[in-house]
């Protein structure tokens, strides 16, 4: 009976131990939430009255920057303004805006309203599509599907 006793209490221990032994373990990782602005003050931007803005966040230790930047210069012409925006040269703006993760796009019309973003690499596809919808919503044929099955609901 002495040797149930002694069982059970070395039981109740290991359990307590082990119930304490959890509690003090780091909680695992949540799922990475980076800031993305959903409002830009357009005069903070070259071209304040260009109907569009197309704003690239880098950094110049950012391997996939140079790439998103050059797809996104692509996208430049009369009603369209790209403007690059590195760390370094523009910290002030990545701290205005909260910018904590490059590359960066984010798709702004006139009033400042970011339409689109993209958060890392892009294909030069998905960006240009995008800035189309944006300008002409339902002109891609993505946006046509969607409204198509928002019709068939």
């Amino acid at each position: 009976m002495e040797r149930l006793i002694i069982a059970g209490v070395l039981i109740v221990i290991a359990v307590a131990v082990s119930v304490i032994l959890q509690r003090r373990r780091p909680a695992p990782p949540s799922g990475s939430q980076w800031n993305i602005p959903a409002q830009l003050d357009r005069l903070d931007f070259r071209s304040p009255h260009a109907p569009w803005l197309v704003a690239v966040f880098t950094s110049a230790t950012c391997d996939a920057c140079s790439d998103v930047v050059m797809k996104a210069d692509a996208l430049r012409s009369d009603i369209v303004e790209v403007q690059e925006l590195e760390v370094a040269a523009d910290a002030d703006l990545h701290r205005r805006y909260g910018i904590d993760a490059v590359p960066l796009i984010l798709i702004a019309g006139h009033d400042g309203v970011v339409a689109r973003h993209f958060l890392g690499p892009v294909t030069a596809t998905d960006l240009w599509a995008a800035v189309a919808e944006a300008r002409e919503p339902g002109s891609t044929p993505e946006s046509c599907h969607e409204h198509q099955a928002d019709h068939d609901i």
